[in-house]
């Protein structure tokens, strides 16, 4: 049994952690690749509406000047005629949480930077940059109707931009920013307000429209919210959406639009998301435009006569209070029933209880290293007695094993009555042969579920241990945790009862090895539990056979009579079948 569960752990390991890495080597697969923030043309129809402009995403070749906080911004020059602006213009809210830039070419977000979060960069740590500058759409904001000329001027077109304050503070909490368009020719009038706040990652947005026929889509653009894109052990990545409180965390080949009571529409990786969460939307849109380039997005209905589209754009990370608060249901991003090719309920329902033990005890330690083993040291007392109860039985089945050997050679051609024997041997001596491995299936959820917490929560996210180890969720830079990790293996293989054979408890030493590469690419902060996880199972096999060791331990005298027993017995039976009174 215990050959079998070992055997199932290692092909287990091998598919999970070598699947992906297959698909590469077949080319099947394209190699991971950071996302980069690039300078895009518009479009061929906004090229022609603004000649000489690089598009969208392209800075003002003379922007208006920013205003300081508290005092209004001068609002760009503009046509008496259209009300429209002149000239582009780059505007700027800068909170204490993020900074955004918007243009008005489009009246598009075209930067957002993180100001808590940074990623690395060849001149060192920069802020995180959720707008990517490339795909199919002008940027985040953007508006699409069923007209393409339509579409094609809302995006191209230089909107008239008043803005009150630029800079927000606890003094100045909130501000507003405003673009109008308005066509003559077709007598359509398009106004963007948005409202930003102070200490908050969500921007409030009213869009109003007149003369518009048909339904109206607010996108999220291209990859807005995706940091980077990750290979193997990631979760779930690209478009989400809840749709008659149905949650949809996966992206579908080609467009889909979900229809229905639609609360939020979502672009996420695995610590950042941002998210359009409207009111009387329509649908849902989600749409894979290639490899690595999502876009989702909300739709709205038609009115001819105008219509108020309102809505609130969240754009940050995944912190799990911070979306809990927003009362939407965006926690279920945080995907803690995440377990190799779907959601697994039972995981989930334990990760919820021990990600708030985690936060509870870094309260007290503020250091996510020491909360890691102060976890584990938890949990681990938590199973003792189911870790008593596998080890006892271990240590009965290593025991019985002479006599198990024996009757496996007697009966090794009649199965039914191998069977029988072996039952009738572990009744006899009251061992359970399944009692070693019970143990650890009731323990799995367990370790699933702080699998998952350790490796998609953000907390741990650029979070220092002690030394060498400045972020626990990036690998450890010099094998340090890994090769401890793979030597307490060695360790607890040695200590740990085995009914195998010498020469299959040799083979089984490659375990640790395996396993030590394995956790070499692993998050320092899993391998920190591992580590701690393995520590204190050989302390604990240490002290339980200390202190009940001799008790399980039979004479060896009566283990050899016990293999003995059954031969004789089953020779005096052969003789009485073979006797003439018979």
């Amino acid at each position: 049994m215990e050959k079998r569960v070992i055997v199932f752990l290692i092909i287990s390991l091998t598919v999970i952690i070598g699947y992906d890495y297959l698909l590469k080597g077949m080319g099947l697969l394209p190699p991971s690749e950071p996302v980069q923030v690039a300078t895009t043309t518009g479009s061929p129809a906004a090229a022609g509406k603004s000649a000489g402009s690089d598009g969208a995403f392209t800075e003002a070749a003379s922007p208006a000047a920013a205003s300081s906080s508290g005092s209004p911004t001068q609002p760009v020059a503009s046509d008496g005629a259209s009300g429209t602006a002149k000239e582009e213009q780059t505007i700027e809210v800068d909170t204490d949480l993020f900074k955004a830039k918007f243009s008005n070419r489009g009246a598009v977000l075209k930067s957002w930077e993180l100001k808590r979060y940074t990623t690395a960069a060849e001149q060192g740590p920069v802020p995180v940059q959720l707008v990517y500058a490339g795909g199919r759409f002008k940027g985040p904001l953007s508006l699409v109707t069923g007209d393409q000329a339509v579409t094609s001027d809302l995006g191209s077109a230089l909107y008239h931009v008043t803005q009150d304050l630029s800079r927000l503070d606890s003094a100045h909490p909130v501000g507003h920013l405003t673009f109008k368009y308005h066509d003559v020719q077709r007598n359509v009038d398009v106004e963007k307000e948005l409202t930003f706040h102070h200490g908050s990652y969500v921007v409030d947005i009213a869009v109003r429209t007149q003369g518009l026929t048909t339904p109206v889509d607010v996108t999220l653009g291209t990859n807005f919210g995706i940091v980077e894109w990750g290979e193997g052990f990631i979760g779930l990545m690209g478009s989400a959406s809840l749709v008659d409180d149905k949650v949809l965390k996966e992206t579908p080949d080609g467009e889909a639009e979900r229809k229905g009571d639609v609360k939020w529409s979502a672009i996420q990786d695995k610590y950042f998301l941002s998210v359009l969460m409207p009111q009387k939307a329509s649908a849902a849109l989600a749409k894979k435009e290639g490899d690595k380039l999502v876009s989702a997005g909300v739709r709205f209905p038609a009115s001819a006569a105008g219509s108020t589209m309102a809505m609130q754009l969240y754009a940050g990370p995944k912190e799990y209070d911070t979306l809990k608060g927003l009362n939407a249901g965006l926690e279920d991003t945080i995907d803690f029933g995440w377990f190799v090719f779907g959601s697994w309920g039972l995981v989930k329902a334990v990760a919820k209880p021990i990600f708030y033990v985690l936060r509870f005890l870094y309260e007290f330690t503020h250091n996510y290293g020491v909360t890691i083993i102060l976890l584990t040291m938890l949990i681990k007392l938590m199973f003792v007695p189911l870790q008593y109860k596998s080890y006892k039985s271990m240590k009965q089945m290593q025991v019985i094993q002479p006599k198990v050997l024996a009757i496996q050679n007697k009966f090794k051609d009649d199965r039914e009555r191998l069977n029988k024997e072996l039952i009738k041997l572990y009744k006899d001596h009251r061992v359970n042969p399944v009692g070693g491995c019970l143990p650890m299936v009731l323990q799995m959820p367990v370790f699933v579920a702080l699998f998952n917490i350790l490796y998609m929560t953000i907390d741990l996210r650029q979070a220092p241990f002690m030394l060498w180890i400045k972020d626990l969720s990036v690998q450890d830079p010099y094998y340090v945790l890994p090769i401890i990790m793979g030597a307490t293996m060695v360790i607890q293989q040695k200590i740990t009862p085995t009914t195998m054979d010498p020469t299959q408890a040799k083979i089984m030493l490659f375990l640790p090895v395996f396993m030590t590469f394995l956790f070499v690419n692993f998050p320092a902060g899993l391998v920190l539990y591992w580590l701690t996880n393995n520590t204190l199972t050989i302390t604990q096999q240490v002290v339980t056979e200390r202190l009940f060791g001799k008790k399980w331990q039979a004479a060896p005298a009566d283990v050899e009579a016990a293999a003995l027993e059954e031969p004789k017995e089953q020779k005096n039976n052969g003789k009485r079948r073979n006797s003439p009174s018979e």
